[in-house]
This record gives structure tokens, sequence and C-alpha cells, in this order.
């Protein structure tokens, strides 16, 4: 059995979940926060048998594309104090996807 732990983007979550719950691959969600942006992202938990690993991975992939956005940067750049905010072309999406052995697994 492996657990895969995957932080996805916040607006990414609701399509893997539905699609990982169709496949019939249960799914635990937190709402996390970091990165870069510190913005909003979601990590998952899912235990799954060794088999069926690539098929998880592939919905993963699949519903996290990575896409570049435009953000307006919070702080003047370069401590020029009194300069308007510059807009900034980043990417995000995408997964971060962990993969561990379990080596005992109890459901109570």
């Amino acid at each position: 059995m492996k657990l895969i732990t995957a932080i996805v983007n916040k607006e990414d979550s609701k399509n893997v979940c539905n699609q990982l719950l169709k496949n019939k691959f249960y799914v635990t969600r937190l709402a996390t926060t970091g990165g870069f942006l510190r913005a909003g992202n979601t990590t998952l938990i899912i235990g799954v048998d060794e088999d069926k690993l690539e098929d998880v991975l592939a919905i993963i992939r699949k519903e996290c594309a990575s896409r570049k956005t435009i953000i307006t940067s919070a702080s003047p750049m370069m401590g020029m104090s009194g300069c308007p905010a510059m807009p900034v072309t980043v990417e995000v999406g995408g997964a971060t996807v962990f993969v561990q052995d379990v080596e005992r697994f109890e459901k109570i």
C-alpha cells in the first residue's frame, strides 16, 4: 500500500477530488497555505494499493496543469517607497506529490 500526499492549488482541488471520487479513490482534503505566493493550497491524503498508484498520479497530473497568471506584488520593489505595485507573471498550478510506503493499514 502507498500513501500519497499531494499539495495542489486551491482552484484545482475540487476537480482533482471529483475525479478521484468518480474513479473510486478516497481522499482526505486539508486546507493549507504556503508557497511563494502564500496562497491557499489544498493538501490531499490518499491511501492506495500499489497497483493503482499510477492511476491516481495520472488524475493529479491531468487536473493540476500549471499555468501562468499575473499578480500585483504586495510591496514596493527594490525599497522604493510610494511606487505603485508592479504586475508580475508567475506560474501557478501543478502539484507537489510525495509517495510513501505504508507498513501497516487498519480501518477501525
